[in-house]
C-alpha cells in the first residue's frame, strides 16, 4: 500500500538496529536509500547488499555527524550518488549503558551524549532541510526516556527530550512543504540495549510493557516509514509513541 518508488531517503545510523530495519523497509517500499555509519562498515555493507538485491540504488557513507564539515561533505556525496532527497530519518545516537547519577556524572560523558544525540541531529537536520524536496519528510528518533525521564541516564533522557521539542519547532518552521515528525520508541531489542536484558532483565522489562513484549527493530521501522509516506501527509509535529503501551501520553 505504501509506494515510495522514485523517492530517495537518508537513514543515519543505518548499519544496525532500527536504522538498518528502516533502510530495508524504505527500500522494500521502492525508495533508493543512503545510509550513514560511524564505525561498522562491514555491517553497513551488509545492509547495502540487501537493498541492492531489491533493485534499489544505495549509497553508504561513513560520517561523524557531530562534525559540521563532515556533514557537509556527506550530503555533497549523497547528492552526487542519489540526486534529490525526499526523506531524512535522523536515527543515529548512543545510549551509555553505565548507570550514573547526575551528581557523579562526568562532564565528558555529558558532552559526548549531547554531541552524539543532539548536536549530530541538529547538523543532520539543518543540512537535510537545505536540500530536501518541498514535499519531503524529516523524522527524528527520540525515546520514552525523553517523555518520562530515565534515572541514572539523565544525559540520554535530556537529549531525547530535546529532540521532541526540536520536532515541534521544526514542524512549524517547515510547514506547509515539509512534514517533521518524531518516533519515540520504548525498549527495543537491539545490540545497543543488549546489556539491559541480561540477568533476567529481559523478562522484567517485558513484564512492564502492557503488550507483553519488547519491540523488534522492525516494529519501530514500520511507523517511521509510515510517517515518510503519503498516508501521513496531514501529520506534522507529531510524537508517535511506539512503546507497547508503556508510556501513555498525547
Amino acid at each position: 500500500m505504501i509506494d515510495l518508488s522514485g523517492r530517495t531517503a537518508l537513514v543515519t545510523g543505518g548499519s544496525r538496529g532500527v536504522g538498518a530495519a528502516t533502510a530495508q523497509l524504505l527500500a522494500e517500499a521502492g525508495a533508493d536509500v543512503s545510509i550513514t555509519y560511524r564505525a561498522r562498515r562491514a555491517e553497513a555493507e551488509q545492509v547495502a547488499a540487501r537493498i541492492r538485491a531489491l533493485g534499489r540504488r544505495v549509497h553508504v557513507e561513513q560520517a561523524d555527524l557531530a562534525d559540521a564539515e563532515a556533514v557537509a561533505r556527506t550530503f555533497e556525496r549523497i547528492g552526487d550518488a542519489l540526486g534529490r532527497l525526499d526523506f531524512c530519518v535522523a536515527n543515529a545516537g548512543i545510549w551509555p549503558e553505565a548507570e550514573v547519577p547526575l551528581r557523579e556524572m562526568s562532564a565528558e560523558r555529558w558532552r559526548e551524549t549531547v554531541r552524539a544525540n543532539l548536536d549530530a541531529v541538529f547538523l543532520t537536520a539543518r543540512a537535510a532541510l537545505g536540500v530536501m524536496a518541498q514535499d519531503g519528510s524529516l523524522v527524528l528518533v527520540s525515546s520514552t526516556a525523553g517523555q518520562r525521564g530515565e534515572a541514572f541516564h539523565a544525559d540520554y533522557a535530556a537529549t531525547k527530550g530535546a529532540l521532541i521539542a526540536l520536532t515541534k519547532s521544526l514542524a512549524l518552521e517547515c510547514a506547509p512543504g515539509i512534514t517533521v515528525n518524531c518516533v519515540a520508541p520504548g525498549w527495543v531489542d537491539t545490540e545497543m540495549t543488549a546489556s539491559a536484558f541480561e540477568g533476567g532483565g529481559r523478562a522484567r522489562i517485558a513484564a512492564s510493557i502492557p503488550l507483553g513484549r519488547i519491540a523488534s527493530a522492525s516494529d519501530i521501522a514500520g511507523p517511521i516509514v509510515f510517517l515518510c509516506s503519503p498516508l501521513a501527509r496531514h501529520i506534522t509535529g507529531e510524537i508517535l509513541n511506539v512503546n507497547g503501551g508503556s508510556v501513555l501520553c498525547g
